[in-house]
């Protein structure tokens, strides 16, 4: 984190960027606490939306809702939020000229593109001498906070959880105090908000899923939460359930801050507030991998393991990605992720598993169709998640372990509730047997109105086979 001593007189722009709230923001609190004059700004980054093939995309509409309410509360406040289409690099330093600012200030970002931007911006704002305040406010520690006895970064999870919790103070989650009445408004700006059309996106299924946003959507789904967290270790593994927080997207556009819902679960203090804290802790790790690590990004962690000859079938490819591989489970998750753009995170692992692993398929083709669909995609935790599926990674699932989907599938999802709900051609299928409906006899399929090949599609591959080609992939390396 970043300080001086500010003329109260002066003024600054802050710049929300994935910390889309008032609330225990700390970039927003230092620029409110230490300017006299705070005006505020959203960039919609033409260099990330023109490469969102989708123009339906679930995540735009999130962030233009959650940019509604925002605005709506900063005007509460007296104040307003610019909301601009452009180039950042461009944008910031104008806009900071225009407004007559001595600083613009905002909170950190770890991603490879991000740190390019903002050095960028940083040497544009110097030219026209405006200072660029940055703070840690996405994570609980980051960057060379949390490093080995040797001062290296930590590749394995575990000594960095236990080092983590070990270096955890109140600090690390405390709320900071707030003087909303330093927030400004220019009478040289125009706030008009630009529609999802002007942005050249058009309105998603949002609505229907019941995903509302910003800071209230957020504030309500943790309230829904806490009772349930103290079981948190014992139902987040079953998607057929409501096991989970699902605050993934808010905490991904910081519409909700992560030293609140780390706050919440050192207040429970019980095995279930443990367990979902421990997921909080793989956030940062992966920030901290992305961060001294952005070879990631293009390949493999450990470098060896770019050498995997993968077939890459595109018509198992196409079937993984529609969800008609054959394998209920998988299915069930894919055409959840297509519908909603959420999948559970078991069925992120076990469909993960099954395209690398069973289809054979490079895991960055699977990463890359994540990265399109999912609502809470974050560069670091996808990485991370494939990365450990395909057993590349720094702290990954070892080569020779392969999830059995079947297996998992006959865990996970029991009764085949879940499997129901997103394969309802299925729906007749006695729990007992729905895991592997390929085995159903002909009298079976006619007598629950699904005929395998027709009604449902026969396997794209056998799972035992797959798995010792697999094995002899991996053996090679």
């Amino acid at each position: 984190m970043q300080s001086t001593q500010v003329n109260s007189l002066k003024k600054a722009l802050f710049w929300f960027r994935r910390d889309l709230r008032l609330y225990d923001n700390r970039g927003l609190s230092y620029a409110l606490n230490n300017f006299h004059n705070v005006y505020c700004v959203f960039v919609f980054d033409r260099n990330i939306l023109d490469q969102l093939p989708n123009k339906q995309d679930r995540r735009v509409e999130f962030i233009w809702r959650s940019l509604e309410e925002l605005k709506h509360n900063l005007i509460a406040h007296g104040g307003d939020l610019i909301i601009v289409d452009g180039f950042p690099t461009n944008i910031i330093p104008q806009l900071a000229q225009q407004l007559s600012v001595d600083a613009v200030v905002t909170n950190h970002d770890y991603e490879p593109y991000a740190r390019q931007r903002d050095k960028a911006i940083e040497e544009n704002l110097q030219v026209s001498n405006i200072k660029l305040f940055t703070f840690k406010d996405h994570a609980v520690f980051e960057k060379e906070e949390v490093l080995t006895a040797q001062k290296k970064p930590y590749t394995v999870f575990t000594p960095y959880k236990n080092n983590w919790l070990k270096q955890l103070s109140a600090e690390h989650y405390s709320l900071e105090e707030v003087d909303f009445s330093h927030l400004a408004k220019s009478n040289l700006i125009n706030y008009v908000i630009p529609t999802l059309t002007d942005l050249g996106f058009m309105s998603t299924n949002l609505t229907e899923l019941k995903i509302i946003a910003g800071e209230s959507g957020a504030r309500n789904l943790l309230k829904e939460f806490i009772p349930r967290m103290p079981y948190y270790h014992e139902r987040r593994d079953f998607p057929g359930i409501r096991g989970v927080s699902y605050l993934s997207v808010h905490s991904r556009f910081g519409t909700i801050s992560v030293r609140e819902l780390v706050r919440q679960a050192l207040q429970l203090n019980n095995q279930g507030s443990a367990s979902w804290l421990n997921e909080l802790i793989w956030r940062d790790f992966y920030f901290s991998i992305l961060w001294h690590f952005p070879h990631v990004t293009k390949g493999a962690f450990k470098k060896e393991w770019d050498k995997l000859m993968f077939e890459n079938n595109p018509t198992w490819f196409t079937a993984w990605c529609t969800g008609n591989t054959g394998y209920p489970i998988i299915d069930a998750a894919m055409r959840q992720l297509i519908q909603t753009g959420f999948m559970h995170n078991r069925l992120r692992m076990i469909s993960a598993s099954f395209l690398v692993k069973d289809l054979q398929i490079d895991w960055r083709w699977g990463e890359s169709f994540f990265s399109v669909h999912l609502n809470d995609f974050d560069l670091s935790a996808n990485n991370g998640g494939w990365q450990w599926s395909a057993s590349t990674g720094c702290d990954a699932q070892p080569w020779f372990r392969i999830f059995n989907p079947i297996a998992q599938s006959e865990k996970f999802d029991s009764e085949g509730g879940f499997i129901k709900r997103y394969c309802p051609e299925l729906k007749s299928i006695p729990s007992t047997k729905i895991h592997s409906p390929w085995l159903l006899s002909e009298f079976e399929q006619q007598q629950y109105h699904c005929l395998i090949g027709i009604d449902y599609p026969a396997p794209i591959v056998d799972h035992k086979i797959a798995r010792e080609k697999t094995l002899a992939l991996y053996k090679m390396i």
